[in-house]
C-alpha cells in the first residue's frame, strides 16, 4: 500500500493507513499464479472485500501485502469506483 501511494497513484486512497478497516486500498492481483506465494488472506480481509460490489477472486487489500516479500513480477490493478 505504501509503495503504491509513494509511486504517486492518487486513486489508491488508503484512508485508514493500513488498519484493515476501510478497504480504500483495494487492488486486483493481475497474475493469478502469484496468489500461491502472496501472504494468505485472513478472514477479516476476505469479509471486507466480499462486501464490495467490485469484488473479484483476485481482490486483495494492498495494506495486507508486505512490499519486502512481493515478487518482482507482481502487477496490481486499482479498481475503478462506480
Amino acid at each position: 500500500m505504501e509503495a503504491i501511494r509513494a509511486s504517486g497513484f492518487d486513486e489508491l486512497l488508503a484512508l485508514c493507513g493500513g488498519g484493515l478497516s476501510c478497504g480504500t486500498c483495494h487492488v486486483y492481483v493481475k497474475n493469478p499464479a502469484l496468489s500461491k506465494i502472496l501472504p494468505e488472506m485472513e478472514e477479516e480481509e476476505k469479509e471486507l472485500l466480499e462486501s464490495f460490489d467490485n469484488y473479484r477472486d483476485s481482490s486483495r487489500l494492498s495494506c495486507q501485502l508486505m512490499y519486502d516479500v512481493m515478487p518482482d513480477d507482481l502487477e496490481l490493478e486499482i479498481p475503478v469506483e462506480k
